[in-house]
């Protein structure tokens, strides 16, 4: 060996790509079947496509090639067209292909079509996350639009195209459109009331009817979207939600005009952006007056998005611990041997397999109206929201942890997954937003909590760990509504913590639920990671069901 050779290079691997995403997932599959799905050959297709290294090339090229704001043409002239490398055109093309953005309501007769659609928003979800922006704001403007019968006639069946078209041109000259929303402005943030853009009809008044709008949004998602769902204030009939379109249908462009992009922590694949609205047109959806309550149903939809999204975080970081630490040797043996890292990697399968039945189960509720499917979902969707994000963000970092220094160099996933994370604990609603809408729920609807309260009892009384803990939050819930809102964070997430353990309980297996339930509700539980007794949870069948490779 010569003496200059000192670049011998050992002891390293990559971090994992190029298998399936569905076929390695022994809990999705479960999840499906218990659910009836009969498409799980389709779902395995997109699994392989995504899981390719083709994909994860494309991944990495469209956050590293971050979109570009062409605001001007040569001449001066206002163009407001944002350019994207073309592999995040590969990737959105990819969904729309496999109806990630319209699933639900392209399978009208099937009674799995959310868990089918959620399957395909995680696959998706585990590798490239920007892309699933628009495919969330679409999926849950379809229904808004639906009930507008002359509109949903113009544009209902380039919402639900499967053909992917890029072209920046009118509505009437696509195969396929996409939406976006404007709610955001600088002054309120959350507090859509206190939103200032104006809206004045063209002629008449109401719903149905054109308005030009002028004002500005601080936060608008995805620009180059083919319309938005826009909220701003009447002076006939208060705050009101706006259909509007890039293009007007004289084929002019209208006036949105794109201030700037965003530069986000995370998320860069994506555009977001400040826009301005000079007599900006557009068409009044919902009833005039009720603004907030028509955005807020496309929120109820796109926060189910958020707990998906980032359920495929957490998953695709656990896969690429545990696949790294097979190989990865240290002390003599592997690291995925080493009594210590085994602790952490099976504190976090538990984690990701309870985010994942909490996630599927709600994506489950949205296929019926029952009462008990409206209770999970009314009062769980933020509450998941809330806490399967907020999670995301803490255990990313955790599993960045697990490779080193090389997690913390950025040009990996692991690196861009950790920063990716906080997106969703933000968008749509932060932390605080979600515990009051779930305590919102609880105080106007009661019979809601009721419900759902009775459901998790009929598991949760049969063990005493989960006994004890329901009857404590039982009577939590018994507090004056200034009481509930100080702790609204704490009971929030004992909440989830319940309602994860319940399903665990009813889906997975012993090993897992009781794994969960010992180690959650331990004393030292939720300090760090990987606090967990070896004698309390069977770490062998935990880690081989994690991953099937």
């Amino acid at each position: 060996m010569n003496t200059w050779m000192t670049h011998q290079i050992s002891n390293q691997f990559d971090e994992k790509q190029d298998y399936n995403l569905f076929e390695t997932d022994t809990v999705l599959k479960e999840i499906l079947t218990r659910c009836g799905s009969h498409n799980q050959q389709v779902l395995s297709e997109m699994g392989r496509r995504a899981g390719s290294a083709e994909y994860y090339t494309y991944a990495d090229l469209a956050n590293r090639h971050t979109p570009i704001l062409h605001a001007f043409d040569a001449r001066g002239r206002r163009k407001d067209v944002i350019e994207f490398h073309p592999a995040w055109h590969q990737w959105m093309a990819l969904n729309r292909q496999f109806d990630t953005h319209a699933h639900p309501f392209n399978q009208s007769n099937s009674t799995s079509k959310w868990v089918e659609w959620a399957t395909r928003f995680y696959l998706a979800g585990q590798v490239e996350c920007g892309n699933l922006c628009p495919n969330s704001m679409t999926l849950g403007s379809i229904p808004l639009i639906q009930r507008e019968p002359e509109l949903w006639a113009k544009i209902g069946d380039k919402l639900l195209s499967t053909q992917y078209d890029e072209r920046d041109v009118p509505i009437a000259q696509k195969k396929s459109i996409w939406f976006g929303m404007g709610m955001t402005e600088k002054q309120g943030g959350s507090d859509v009331r206190a939103n200032e853009t104006i809206a004045v009809p063209v002629a008449e008044t109401g719903r149905g009817k054109a308005y030009l709008l002028t004002g500005h949004k601080w936060f608008f998602s995805a620009p180059m979207c083919d319309a938005h769902l826009v909220v701003a204030k009447t002076e006939q009939d208060g705050l009101a939600c706006f259909f509007v379109p890039r293009w007007r249908e004289d084929g002019t462009k209208n006036n949105i005009h794109i201030q700037r992009l965003k530069e986000k922590v995370g998320n860069r694949s994506n555009s977001s952006s400040e826009v301005e609205f000079k007599d900006t047109w557009g068409l009044m959806i919902g009833e005039a007056g009720r603004g907030i309550p028509t955005i807020i149903e496309m929120a109820n939809y796109t926060r189910l998005t958020c707990s998906v999204g980032s359920t495929a975080m957490l998953r695709q970081a656990l896969v690429q611990c545990i696949a790294y630490t097979r190989q990865r040797q240290a002390f003599g043996k592997p690291l995925a041997e080493q009594p210590l890292m085994r602790a952490v990697l099976t504190d976090l399968a538990l984690e990701t397999e309870a985010a994942m039945h909490l996630s599927f189960h709600l994506a489950q509720c949205y296929e019926s109206e029952d009462e008990l499917s409206l209770a999970w979902k009314r009062i769980m969707t933020p509450a998941s929201k809330f806490w399967v994000c907020k999670r995301a963000v803490e255990l990313t970092g955790e599993m960045m942890e697990v490779f080193g220094g090389n997690g913390y160099v950025d040009n990996g996933i692991m690196a861009r997954l950790f920063k990716e994370a906080p997106v969703n604990t933000i968008w749509e609603g932060s932390g605080n937003v979600m515990c009051l809408d779930v305590l919102r729920a609880i105080t106007r609807e009661p019979e809601l909590i009721d419900v759902l309260l009775k459901d998790l009892a009929s598991t949760a009384l049969q063990d005493e760990t989960l006994k004890n803990e329901f009857q404590s939050l039982f009577k939590l819930f018994q507090q004056s509504p200034e009481d509930l809102q100080f702790m609204g964070r704490s009971l929030v997430s004992r909440l989830t913590l319940l309602a994860q353990s319940v399903l665990l309980k009813r889906n997975a297996p012993d090993f897992v639920a009781n794994g969960f339930i010992q180690s959650r509700y331990g004393q030292f539980h939720g300090r760090v990671v990987g606090m967990v007794e070896a004698k309390q949870v069977d770490v062998d069948q935990i880690l081989q069901r994690a991953l099937a490779l």
